[in-house]
C-alpha cells in the first residue's frame, strides 16, 4: 500500500507530478506517482487546486509548492448568490447516495444531478435502508421517475453490508473515480468504511498532517478502494443548500432528461416550458386529465421552482 503523510521527500529541482487526494482553504494533501504523500500550498494567494486535480508542483524542504494545475476534464461544484464551492475535478461519476429513513429532498437530489449533467459526468443514484421495508418502498416509488430517465438507482443496505451489496459497488465503482455525495443520515461514512477498511484512520493521519501550525481540518479526501491504485473513492462533506447559479435558466430544461425529451416539441422555440400555448412539456406532465403523462408532476414543480430561482438570480 502507498506511504501516507509525512513521508519527507528530496528536495529537487524541477517540477512532479502529483495527485490532489485532500484539501482544506489554500493547503492540500498531494500524492506523487510512487503513492508518497505531503503538503503543498499554492505559489499564489488563493489555491486553485481541487481533489482530483493533478497537477505540477515543486519540492521545498518538506513541503512542495504547486506551481501548475493541469487541465481538467470536468469539475463537479455548486454556486449560489455568495460564493462557489468546488467538490472534486476529473470524475468519471458521482454517486448520490439517499435512504429511505430520514426520507430523502428531491429538490436536491435533482439539483445534484443536474450539476453533474451540466458537466457531463455520469450520475448514479443509490437508495440505502433496503431493510426497512415499508419507507424504502415508499421511496423506491417516489424514484420511478428517475429510473424512468434511465438513471442507475442501486437499492443498498449498509448496515447489512451483505455480499451482494458489497458486490454491486464494487461493480460499479471498479477502475473509476467517483464522488461521493450525501445528506447527513444517509450513510455515507458506512459505505466508505465499508469499501475502505481503515479508512476512519487514515482521515484522521490526514486532518493532523493539515492541522499541524497553520494548516487547517481536511473535508474532502480521496480513498483508494484498491491496492492497485485504479479506483478512486472521494468522500465530500455533506450540504444543507445546493445552489445552481452558475446554470442559465433557459439551459435547465436541457439538463433535466425528462423535460429535454419533450422541448423539442414546443411551437416556440425560446419556450420556458411554464404557460407558452403548444409547449411540448406541458403536454406530457401528468395530470388528472392526462395521467398517463410521462413528466410527474412534482419533477415538473421542480423544474418551475429552480427556473424562477435562476431567473431572479440574473434580472434581466
Amino acid at each position: 500500500m502507498a506511504k501516507r503523510s509525512g513521508t519527507l521527500l528530496p528536495v529537487a529541482s524541477g517540477l512532479h507530478d502529483g495527485l490532489v487526494v485532500a484539501g482544506h482553504g489554500r493547503h492540500c494533501m498531494v500524492e506523487t506517482p510512487a503513492g508518497e504523500r505531503l503538503i503543498c500550498h499554492p505559489r499564489g494567494k488563493k489555491s486553485q487546486a481541487v481533489v482530483g486535480d493533478r497537477v505540477r508542483w515543486q519540492a521545498s524542504e518538506d513541503e512542495g509548492t504547486i506551481e501548475q494545475v493541469v487541465p481538467r476534464r470536468n469539475l463537479f461544484y455548486r454556486q449560489d448568490e455568495i460564493r462557489t464551492k468546488s467538490f472534486a475535478a476529473n470524475l468519471d461519476q458521482v454517486l448520490i447516495l439517499i435512504a429511505a429513513e430520514p426520507e430523502f429532498s428531491e429538490h436536491q437530489l435533482t439539483r445534484a444531478l443536474i450539476a453533474a449533467q451540466a458537466e457531463r459526468i455520469d450520475a448514479v443514484i443509490a437508495l440505502n435502508k433496503s431493510d426497512l421495508a415499508t419507507p424504502f418502498e415508499r421511496a423506491w416509488n417516489r424514484l420511478a421517475p428517475y429510473r424512468r430517465m434511465r438513471h442507475t438507482v442501486l437499492p443498498l443496505s449498509l448496515t447489512a453490508s451483505s455480499a451482494s451489496d458489497r458486490t454491486s459497488l464494487t461493480q460499479l465503482l471498479a477502475d473509476k473515480t467517483t464522488l461521493v455525495l450525501g445528506p447527513s443520515g444517509a450513510g455515507k461514512s458506512t459505505l466508505i468504511n465499508l469499501l475502505v477498511p481503515g479508512a476512519s484512520a487514515l482521515t484522521n493521519e490526514i486532518s493532523q498532517a493539515l492541522n499541524s501550525g497553520k494548516h487547517t481540518t481536511t473535508s474532502t479526501t480521496w480513498y483508494w478502494v484498491d491496492e492497485a491504485r485504479t479506483t478512486g473513492l472521494i468522500d465530500s462533506p455533506g450540504f444543507q443548500e445546493f445552489g445552481l447559479h452558475h446554470i442559465e435558466p433557459m439551459q435547465l430544461a436541457r439538463l433535466m432528461p425528462d423535460i429535454a425529451e419533450h422541448a423539442g416539441q414546443c411551437r416556440f422555440y425560446n419556450c420556458t416550458h411554464l404557460h407558452e400555448p403548444g409547449c411540448g412539456v406541458i403536454a406530457n406532465v401528468e395530470t388528472p386529465a392526462n395521467p398517463t403523462g410521462p413528466i410527474s408532476p412534482t419533477r415538473y414543480r421542480i423544474y418551475g421552482e429552480l427556473f424562477d430561482e435562476l431567473s431572479q438570480a440574473r434580472p434581466y
